[in-house]
């Protein structure tokens, strides 16, 4: 027989399977998505839904690293909200919420502030990209950020993260964190380990295939913007890099850009690199990149209709982000009441 948790979240119940394991994950509101965060993100979650207890966060906090736009940063989590929804992320069955709208993600964070090692953070490759990227903002939220990462990882006793290989570091220092805290305190966090797929982990940009492909890259034509219209998408892999071989091969060193295109390929139509090889056999790279934004439109378009269906009801948003913050701050209290006993901090009455 299933055993479940129950706790009441201001008349939100939140219910967990203790059988399946805790997976937490989220996005920063800094842009759209990508078709890169779509298929190497966002497709591995909706099936997770069913198999674990899953907790996706819009995680507003760690934007403001970099200035924000007001208005702009609202609409954003607004849009990334929606957008989680029409990708298949169902409210029913995993929490989603907007990190800012659970204070125990800040103040956890300060508390493993104080357990956190300079050394640690000076060692950190994304800080040392963003520093010399916003050089004239290079501000102590952007090198602490992550510990605010492990802050919202630990906070909900998390077992799985998914992550790319570029956010291996991130929970390696996570889970040195916790270790350290679990070796003077005890048994406090639970060590979390990385949850990685094995296809499409990775979609590299259009321009340049050997960076990962980013919503935050200066040339619009290195990524597709889950909400670009679809003759923006044809032009956009149209004009991605390729090589003069004219071979649909795939050859991660020699073939880098042919090969991003493939992995795209593959991941949406789940057909793997020898068949496309053999369903391209004698045609030229013009085919085959119109074939694969042929199948990125088809795919887009329902989530695009959907998206615009949501943020046309702002009170379902609304109610979405409420009840989703409720359930979250709940399941969170318990970890930092402990961490708050821990450390001789006198914890919250509610």
């Amino acid at each position: 027989m299933l055993q479940y948790r129950a706790y009441e979240a201001k008349g939100c119940v939140v219910t967990m399977n203790q059988e399946k394991k805790i997976i937490f994950s989220g996005i920063q509101p800094s842009g759209n998505l990508t078709l890169g965060n779509y298929l190497g993100a966002i497709i591995n979650w909706l099936p997770l839904q069913d198999e674990y207890n899953c907790i996706y966060s819009i995680v507003d906090l760690h934007a403001l690293t970099v200035r924000q736009v007001p208005a702009e940063l609202r609409k954003r989590t607004r849009s990334l909200l929606a957008l989680y929804i029409a990708c298949g992320l169902d409210p029913e069955k995993c929490i989603l919420f907007v990190q800012s709208h659970n204070s125990a993600h800040a103040e956890l964070a300060w508390i493993l502030n104080c357990f956190t090692y300079m050394g640690e953070l000076n060692r950190m490759t994304q800080f040392k990209e963003k520093a010399r990227r916003h050089s004239d903002n290079v501000n102590a939220g952007l090198f602490t950020y992550p510990v605010l990462m492990a802050a919202d990882i630990l906070l909900y006793q998390t077992d799985l993260v998914p992550v790319g290989d570029d956010q291996r570091q991130h929970l390696e220092i996570t889970r040195d964190i916790a270790q350290r805290f679990n070796n003077i305190y005890g048994d406090v966090f639970k060590i979390p380990e990385a949850y990685i797929p094995k296809v499409g982990a990775r979609i590299m940009s259009l321009q340049q295939p050997e960076k990962k492909m980013s919503k935050s890259d200066e040339n619009p034509n290195s990524y597709i913007d889950l909400l670009d219209p679809p003759d923006v998408i044809v032009r956009k892999f149209k004009r991605a890099v390729t090589d003069s071989e004219m071979l649909v091969r795939y050859d991660l060193n020699k073939k880098p850009g042919i090969s991003n295109l493939m992995s795209i390929y593959s991941s949406i139509t789940g057909k793997s690199f020898e068949d496309i090889e053999k369903e391209f056999e004698g045609k030229g790279y013009g085919d085959f990149k119109l074939a694969v934004a042929e199948v990125v439109v088809d795919t887009l378009r329902p989530i695009q209709e959907k998206h615009k269906e949501l943020m046309a009801n702002k009170d379902y948003l609304d109610q979405i982000m409420k009840e989703g913050a409720q359930r979250a701050e709940r399941l969170s209290y318990k970890t930092l009441r402990k961490v708050y006993k821990k450390v001789g901090l006198v914890p919250k009455v509610f």
